[in-house]
């Protein structure tokens, strides 16, 4: 038997914080599809380096171009009014032993603060846009604005596609799947799954990739 959910909240869902479902669709929870984690890293207008943790993304291309799709990033940030003024930014992938790090320039996060400080990250300049680059990334990718889309013009929050003009990466993760896939590698959030029985929250978690095969 399949359980079936429409756009009508399910009024028997509660909410694992008071604002969960003023911040995300109940779809999301009902799925709990798994997100790659990130840092997106920007300069503010004032000139002090902005981090913001982020998943809700994908990255595809095709032998022209490869295009770093992000989903979900709220309007009132700074991100993304550095994203709209500077018209370019960085992502930067981490292990999970940097995560207390990441969430730390989200508690972090004023105009005036300098959030690689607030996270203890080494600032590096990208190489062809201007942003900032986490050092301690193994992996880093330079995107120019593609386009900005506000899928459900609520004014809440849009999807940004970036075009990538540049990847740097550590020579250590360079070579196969180790240690890329695993506990030093991508970092994964799992949305709080909820319990589509009992409407009972869920918490998210933090995963590792493990490879089950080879193809």
């Amino acid at each position: 038997m399949k359980l079936e959910f429409g756009q009508e909240f399910p009024s028997y869902f509660r909410p694992a914080y008071p604002e969960e479902f003023e911040l995300f669709s109940h779809f999301e929870v009902t799925a709990g599809i798994p997100n790659v984690l990130f840092a997106i890293t920007t300069w503010k207008e004032n000139g002090k380096p902005n981090v913001c943790f982020h998943a809700w993304s994908c990255f595809h291309g095709d032998k022209t171009a490869f295009f770093a799709v992000m989903g979900n990033l709220y309007q009132h940030t700074h991100t993304y009014a550095n994203i709209q003024r500077e018209r370019c930014f960085c992502i930067n992938f981490l292990p999970m032993s940097y995560y207390e790090k990441l969430v730390e320039t989200i508690h972090q996060n004023e105009d005036e603060t300098d959030e690689f400080a607030a996270g203890g990250f080494t600032l590096s300049q990208a190489r062809t846009v201007h942003a900032p680059v986490i050092e301690e990334a193994f992996l880093s990718m330079e995107c120019t604005l593609k386009e900005i889309q506000d899928l459900s013009g609520a004014g809440i929050t849009a999807m940004v596609v970036g075009q990538v003009r540049h990847m740097s990466v550590e020579e250590t993760y360079a070579q196969g799947y180790l240690p890329r896939y695993g506990k030093d590698g991508y970092m994964m959030l799992v949305p709080a799954p909820q319990n589509l029985v009992s409407g009972e929250p869920g918490q998210s978690a933090i995963a590792a990739v493990k490879i089950e095969m080879y193809d």
